[in-house]
């Protein structure tokens, strides 16, 4: 029998733990990237960029020749701040 695409549990799994999940989630913290100068994934370091009203960007530097490898939005940041 198909599954009904309407019925509120996925896999099992109440909404509110699918959402606790993805949450957990959104937390992670990069230790490597990969470097297009390096051209391999290499480890990094976040530095603060700027403090935004939807939250603090970090940008992701490669350790070994200081190239920008990514940046990241931390929304969590700015609801600490506020409550």
């Amino acid at each position: 029998m198909p599954q009904n695409p309407y019925d509120y549990m996925r896999h099992g799994k109440s909404l509110d733990q699918s959402a606790r999940q993805e949450e957990n989630f959104n937390e992670l913290e990069a230790t490597q990237l990969y470097c297009g100068e390096c051209r391999e994934a290499v480890p990094v370091t976040k530095h603060l960029l700027l403090v935004l009203p939807e939250g603090d960007k970090y940008e992701y530097r490669c350790q070994y020749c200081g190239a920008k490898v990514g940046d990241k939005i931390d929304k969590a940041a700015r609801k600490k701040d506020f409550f």
